[in-house]
């Protein structure tokens, strides 16, 4: 009878271990999150001069959104609440009153963050570089490692430049005494990167899957590389923005004017040369990113595990820096709003991009859904996985909100761009199809009255969906 027990068991462990191994495994996740990185900024896609190799590599494997939004802020540190919305996958102005807790929790102002839903799906969590959260990184991920904050120390040479052409700069992206991103002796997305591989490193040892959340504040101010990446961009040979202006006309009014911090890093008015040396420090330390990136694409692949991996790199906002007069992303156009997104791995369409509508926030949805998590009942964003894998091309939101404190509101849709400005009941429209450098402003036409009209009422649709607090009256923004 012993033996009968016995030989019963050992059938059922084969079974349990048969079923085991046939079991698909978990995919890893790999997020790459840039800060500061505008629509425009791969090389393989855009219509400038910035080398962007290793971003290049994901283009050609995955599938590249063209039209991913932030939907802005309810502080002048945008980026704080777009990894608010990122972490608890709310809409702005409900991420903008809830707080974080590790654990599950029943209140509507209290959530699980991400990375808490993915260590509950059987995932080892990491975490190194830029947080700006509300919480501690450290209890909410398994190792965070180098926690960095909101932007690197600046020093005030940086604001001092004259930015004339001819004479010599009084502050230099290279200077490592000038510290910033050399503070502690290595620039910070070098110490990203080696963080990342020595993670890769052991977490191909382990039999869980593995979520990681690399956040480079790259490209932030000061945007400081190496010299050999700052000389790959002579200033002379960077163009001018199409839609450059000396000044933007409703700057205060916006609440993107002269005494903003974002807007101090140029001169006013604005002037070509210190928009092309802006842009030349920019795409210099962009592809310093990117050779860090490739690196950690590089040990992926050295890790065995990248067949089953899906990557996912975007950027919390975009960056006017020099486009309309303005510096900063505190505004509510397409620089500043857009950031590019790709997602690689099983299932998704190489080499193929879309224009359909997400927010970049989407991505908290799409890990969850391939990590085979329970949705929370809270979660306002959604999926791009059936995008991604071509099971549909239906955008996920038919038309996107932007809103800025109180002083800047904007609806888009496929043709059109309304933005307002509530202080000066000012109304701004863009044709985005005949426009899409959002030049002219035809607002005022006597045709495009029943354009506003109709854009109003989708707005007002917008604002309730997205719990906007602030009242706004379309009868105020008659022109």
């Amino acid at each position: 009878m012993k033996k009968q027990i016995l030989s019963l068991l050992i059938c059922v462990l084969c079974v349990l271990q048969s079923i085991s191994q046939n079991s698909p495994q978990k995919p890893n996740i790999l997020f790459i999150f840039a800060d500061d990185l505008t629509v425009e900024t791969i090389g393989a896609i855009s219509n400038n001069t910035v080398k962007t190799p290793n971003l290049d590599r994901l283009v050609a494997n995955g599938t590249y959104f063209s039209h991913a939004f932030n939907q802005g802020s309810w502080t002048p540190a945008v980026c704080a609440a777009s990894r608010a919305m990122l972490n608890s996958g709310s809409f702005l102005w409900k991420a903008h009153q809830q707080s974080f807790n590790p654990q599950e929790s029943s209140s509507k102002n209290i959530v699980t963050p991400w990375s808490i839903h993915m260590k509950n799906a059987g995932y080892n969590t990491y975490m190194t570089g830029k947080w700006h959260v509300n919480a501690k990184a450290k209890d909410l991920f398994d190792i965070a490692k180098d926690i960095r904050p909101g932007m690197p120390n600046q020093t005030n040479k940086r604001y001092e430049r004259s930015f004339i052409k001819g004479e010599k700069d009084t502050w230099s992206p290279y200077d490592k005494s000038n510290q910033g991103y050399w503070k502690g002796g290595k620039h910070w997305s070098e110490v990203i990167a080696d963080n990342s591989l020595s993670f890769l490193a052991d977490a191909s040892e382990k039999e869980d899957p593995f979520f990681m959340y690399i956040a480079f504040n790259a490209p932030h101010d000061p945007r400081q590389s190496p010299k050999e990446f700052v000389d790959m961009y002579p200033p002379n040979t960077i163009k001018i923005p199409a839609n450059f202006i000396p000044e933007y006309p409703y700057a205060e009014a916006m609440g993107s004017g002269k005494n903003l911090r974002d807007e101090k890093l140029a001169p006013f008015p604005r002037t070509p040369y210190s928009v092309q040396v802006n842009r030349q420090e920019y795409f210099a330390i962009i592809t310093h990113m990117d050779a860090q990136i490739g690196r950690i694409l590089d040990a992926l692949e050295r890790s065995g595990e990248a067949d089953n991996t899906y990557i996912i790199f975007t950027a919390d906002h975009g960056l006017a820096i020099g486009e309309h007069g303005l510096i900063g992303k505190q505004n509510m156009y397409d620089s500043s709003m857009r950031v590019p997104l790709i997602i690689t791995g099983k299932g998704i369409k190489k080499g193929y991009q879309t224009n359909v509508f997400i927010y970049l926030q989407d991505v908290m949805a799409t890990s969850l859904e391939l990590a085979q998590a329970p949705k929370p009942k809270n979660l306002d964003y959604k999926s791009i996985l059936p995008l991604a894998s071509g099971k549909t091309s239906k955008s996920n939101y038919k038309n996107i909100y932007g809103a800025y404190l109180n002083k800047q509101r904007m609806i888009r849709t496929k043709k059109h761009k309304m933005i307002l400005y509530p202080s000066i009941n000012k109304v701004r429209l863009y044709d985005l199809q005949n426009d899409p450098n959002e030049m002219i402003d035809i607002a005022e036409n006597a045709s495009s009255k029943p354009i506003i009209k109709k854009l109003f009422k989708k707005f007002l649709q917008l604002q309730k969906q997205t719990k906007d607090p602030l009242s706004i009256n379309y009868n105020s923004f008659k022109q």
